[in-house]
């Protein structure tokens, strides 16, 4: 069955499939419908996950014997291939079509693949999938459908946005969902729900102070600690709201989290997740800096900071912030 990322949700509650392949070149569709995968699996006691990165090297084997492996708790088990060229190749489609012809019952097969061409979609292994499972398919909104994606957007955060907002954001982000949606989501922070106007985006992003919250986060991943200071006392003087500058940490520290937990598909993964080439490489640098079990501290630490935020702790809110700062600027890996 192929489906729409939009179809997803109310297809994917009918059955579980022995594999599931989300290909495309949009990032956040396929994010989401990913995640909508797996949560509707684990709902399904799906608890184990194995993830297979394809690369030049990859020996198709290893997918043979995850299919053969029963699980040591006797739990169901998601094995999930990442393949960025949506290309298997020889071995790799043989190895698909093997798969399918004899799937385990314990074990769900996602394929989280790049953009399928019209070559693949003929191929023998690209059918396999097709006819056994669930394709979802994620394309770029067209323009003239962008404004009507950014309305649902608002509305699932009880926002209510009139035509001149959803034509701004449609001009600035320029067909980029993952920007869409961090811009929906900042002016929830600063508006909350309820309608909002042109005027109301206006007013707040006028509001944001010459020393830009951005720049902040890309000082904070290169490690310039002094930068970072200047930055903090900036924004704290120009008035910014703290709880935007917490969304800004949390959004790259749960980035740097997940990435962290397997360094190999790094890259792989940060690109997937809307990392500009050009800020990869940051994000890597503060990685060799900080240990996976640091970042969930950190990230940990934003959530405290989200009450202190909202006068839920009572607290200095900016010492906080700058707390957390320098922590990530730093190092808390042990120098041998």
């Amino acid at each position: 069955m192929n489906v729409r990322p939009d179809q997803l949700k109310s297809t994917i509650a009918k059955s579980v499939y022995p594999v599931y392949m989300v290909s495309g070149d949009e990032p956040l569709q396929q994010m989401e419908s990913l995640d909508l995968i797996r949560s509707h699996l684990r709902q399904n006691d799906f608890s184990e996950r194995e993830i297979l990165d394809v690369d030049a090297q990859f020996d198709w084997q290893r997918l043979m014997d995850e299919a053969a492996n029963m699980s040591l708790f006797a739990t169901r088990r998601i094995v999930e291939i990442r393949l960025p060229s949506a290309k298997p190749g020889k071995q790799g489609s043989q190895a698909l079509k093997d798969y399918l012809s004899r799937p385990p019952e314990d074990t769900v097969l996602i394929i989280n693949a790049g953009k399928i061409d019209g070559n693949s979609k003929k191929s023998a292994w690209y059918k396999a999938v097709d006819q056994s499972g669930l394709v979802v398919q994620c394309w770029p909104v067209p323009v003239d459908k962008l404004s009507h994606w950014l309305m649902l957007r608002f509305i699932a955060r009880d926002m209510e946005a009139d035509n001149d907002v959803l034509a701004y954001i449609s001009q600035h982000v320029e067909g980029n969902l993952l920007a869409a949606d961090q811009e929906i989501e900042k002016l929830y922070l600063l508006l909350g729900p309820g309608k909002i106007t042109y005027a109301d985006v206006a007013e707040a992003v006028t509001s944001q102070s010459r020393y830009s919250v951005f720049e902040l986060v890309d000082m904070l991943l290169v490690g310039n600690t002094k930068r970072v200071i200047k930055i903090i006392a900036g924004l704290k003087a120009e008035g910014i709201v703290p709880v935007v500058v917490n969304w800004a940490l949390a959004k790259d520290i749960r980035l740097l989290t997940q990435a962290s937990q397997d360094v190999s598909s790094a890259d792989f993964m940060l690109k997937r997740s809307g990392v500009w080439q050009s800020r990869i490489t940051m994000f890597k640098s503060c990685m060799s800096r900080h240990t996976p079990r640091s970042f969930q501290l950190m990230l940990k630490r934003c959530s405290y900071l989200d009450a202190v935020s909202k006068g839920m702790i009572d607290a200095n809110v900016w010492d906080e912030i700058e707390t957390l700062c320098v922590r990530l600027a730093g190092s808390t890996r042990v120098s041998r």
